[in-house]
């Protein structure tokens, strides 16, 4: 063999030996990425191409006793861009392709949104501003379907839409200071949305999708990874038709007597199920800013007050159910009383010397009258029956912001105070606090812990939150308690208000009340005027209070009267309570 022949072979050995070598490189390769590494650059692969989003779950709705909607959720969309990629683009019409400007999307956008264009574009320009590469700016909220869709329609690439959800109360500002409302992030703000928050609010999902390399979901890649769950039902005891009607009224009385603002609750003497609570001004969920701030909690709850002579059945029943007096107990009532201990007591308006029984002085409000009788009782005693009251405690109720009101130590009274006590100064409760314990007093001395929730419910059926069964609690022998009812009922028969309070066919018991407004230590010239009671008298069905915040127009008890009457009215309607079949007591208030 040649040495040229040689030279070749050993050439094309070398060339195979490479082209082996190399065959040998790719197949270990091969081997790495389809075998080895298979499974990690496959997640690599997906973690890159792959998105996730987040899939929103509607807040609970809440509903009245009868499952009327107070406030529900709706589907809305909030609209992106990403200011970086904001450029003209080609749009399919028919069989042509039209050249969109930036200008022309956005006026576009503008124009279904009912803004400036202006103000869109000020938007995407602000974040080029603070970063050439922004990636992301918030053009619009809480967009409704109806624009969404026209948006969708338009199929600009630079836009992102993705759903929300809203808050709507379809009975606008109906127990709105009850219902409350929500945030800019749908999360509870006040009122029932903020206190029931944890019934209300959702879980939200996870859903996962293959993207292309601008970020578009690819179709039929999508899954969903954690399922969105509703919020629960909220229901309250309330009942719409009858919070729409008393806030009317409530409303007008205050128009009418030029009041600050004005209160009323209607509640069952049975249950302890508030019925309703009308404010007014009152504050409508969906237009909050529509209202002062100082109207936009309830200030059932939230603000406490001297109650004034709506005190006075407390003190009478305390007396009786103690035994130290009856609804016959005689007094004289001077004008003015100076007891022992250097105080001064005196009532509104100047009089001779009255001789009138326990009954008497309810009718005619005496606060000298009821300092006498009261001294019967010791301090501490009292003292014990205002705790058993509930007076300087927050109902069961879990409202935010609720006032417990002030009741002081029984050994920091002062010697003015172990009198007024007795007639509702120097101690403060909550329009709340009044209702329960008018409650407690028409339901044969029994208080039940009043109710404004009935229960939370979810879609599967769980409930949570419904009040617990009890009984209550004692606070007065029924017979005191019948007593006292009894006793109230004269004022409607034969009080100072006697013909604006009279009830045709009805047996109401009552009593209206003026209470001094204390700021800062001074007397003002205004007062609170109320009226609370309770009916058909001889087995009591419903609580009525009232209060008007400094009337001006009416410058005494008188300012309420009207209104509880008006409500009294509304409730024999609303609940068919039929006419009472037994007589009044009728007893005497002079000897």
């Amino acid at each position: 063999m040649t040495s040229s022949a040689m030279s070749t072979r050993r050439r094309l050995v070398a060339v195979l030996i490479v082209v082996a070598l190399i065959l040998a490189g790719f197949v270990a390769r091969l081997v790495d990425i389809q075998v080895v590494r298979a499974e990690s650059l496959v997640a690599d692969s997906l973690e890159k191409m792959g998105g996730s989003s987040t899939i929103y779950a509607p807040r609970g709705n809440i509903v009245d006793a009868n499952g009327a909607v107070l406030a529900s959720s709706i589907a809305q969309f909030e609209i992106t861009t990403s200011p970086k990629d904001v450029k003209a683009f080609d749009r399919k019409d028919g069989k042509k392709t039209v050249k969109i400007s930036t200008q022309q999307a956005i006026a576009d956008i503008a124009g279904v949104l009912e803004v400036d264009p202006a103000t869109l574009q000020a938007k995407i320009d602000d974040a080029l501003a603070k970063n050439k590469d922004a990636a992301y700016a918030l053009l619009a909220e809480k967009v409704s379907y109806d624009q969404f869709a026209k948006i969708r329609a338009m199929n600009i690439p630079w836009l992102y839409i993705r759903q929300t959800f809203g808050r709507v109360y379809p009975n606008g500002a109906v127990a709105g200071n009850i219902v409350g409302f929500v945030g800019a992030d749908n999360q509870g703000q006040a009122g029932m949305e903020l206190s029931a928050e944890q019934c209300l609010e959702g879980t939200d999902g996870r859903q996962q999708f293959q993207q292309s390399k601008d970020r578009v979901p690819l179709p039929g890649t999508t899954e969903t990874v954690t399922e969105a769950k509703p919020g629960g039902t909220l229901q309250l005891t309330l009942d719409k038709d009858l919070n729409w009607t008393l806030q009317q009224l409530v409303a007008s009385q205050v128009a009418d007597t030029k009041a600050e603002y004005g209160i009323a609750m209607v509640t069952e003497v049975k249950t302890g199920k508030i019925r309703a609570i009308a404010e007014a001004p009152s504050v409508d969920p969906g237009n909050v800013d529509g209202t002062p701030a100082e109207f936009r909690g309830s200030r059932a709850f939230q603000v406490p007050f001297e109650p004034g002579s709506i005190f006075k059945p407390l003190t009478a029943a305390m007396l009786v159910d103690a035994g130290l007096a009856d609804h016959n107990s005689q007094v004289v009532a001077p004008y003015r009383y100076h007891p022992k201990n250097g105080a001064s007591i005196k009532d509104a308006l100047p009089h001779e010397d009255e001789r009138l029984t326990l009954s008497g002085v309810l009718q005619q409000s005496s606060n000298t009258g009821l300092s006498i009788l009261g001294e019967k009782m010791p301090d501490d005693q009292r003292y014990e029956y205002l705790k058993k009251f509930g007076i300087g405690q927050s109902t069961d109720i879990k409202f935010p912001g609720q006032s417990s009101g002030v009741l002081h130590p029984v050994d920091k009274w002062d010697n003015q105070t172990k009198y007024v006590t007795m007639f509702g100064q120097g101690l403060s409760t909550t329009a709340v606090q009044m209702a329960q314990i008018y409650q407690g007093i028409a339901n044969d001395g029994v208080m039940k812990p009043l109710e404004l929730v009935e229960g939370c419910s979810y879609p599967d059926g769980t409930v949570t939150d419904a009040p617990a069964k009890t009984d209550g609690e004692r606070i007065l022998s029924a017979s005191a308690a019948k007593e006292t009812i009894g006793m109230m009922e004269t004022v409607v028969t034969d009080g100072f208000l006697a013909d604006q309070l009279r009830m045709p066919g009805y047996r109401v018991a009552a009593k209206s009340g003026t209470g001094e407004q204390f700021v800062d230590g001074q007397l003002q010239t205004t007062f609170v005027a109320s009226m609370a009671g309770m009916f058909p008298a001889d087995d009591p069905q419903y609580v009525v209070t009232v209060h008007l915040k400094s009337p001006l127009t009416y410058r005494s008890s008188a300012a309420a009267a009207p209104l509880f009457k008006e409500i009294v009215a509304q409730v024999i309607k609303k609940y068919g309570i039929p006419p009472s079949t037994t007589t009044p007591p009728g007893w005497k208030g002079t000897y």
